[in-house]
């Protein structure tokens, strides 16, 4: 079973911390040569938890490495949905 396959059974199934523990693990290992994919997997396992800033951190690093990951467009999702102001809500 590969880091994807295996990243997405603990995050279906709940597992939530025990994701994070590995994916850190694993971006602890490669500090010679960081892969984009794990911080991507990471950001995704700490946007499970409803833990914006560590998520934003993670997406943050993933797009250092590779502009083009997908962590780009995940990042900005999570920017807009922190940003989001609705005027009615606050003057009723």
């Amino acid at each position: 079973m590969g880091v994807d396959a295996e990243i997405k059974s603990l995050l279906d199934t709940g597992k939530v911390e025990e994701a994070i523990t590995f994916l850190t693990r694993m971006v602890h290992q490669n500090t010679a040569s960081p892969d984009d994919k794990l911080f991507y997997l990471l950001g995704n396992a700490y946007r499970k938890q409803c833990n914006w800033q560590q998520a934003i951190n993670a997406y943050s690093e993933a797009c250092y490495l590779n502009p083009e990951s997908p962590a780009a467009e995940a990042k900005e999702m999570i920017l807009d949905i922190l940003n989001f102001y609705h005027k009615d809500l606050y003057n009723p």
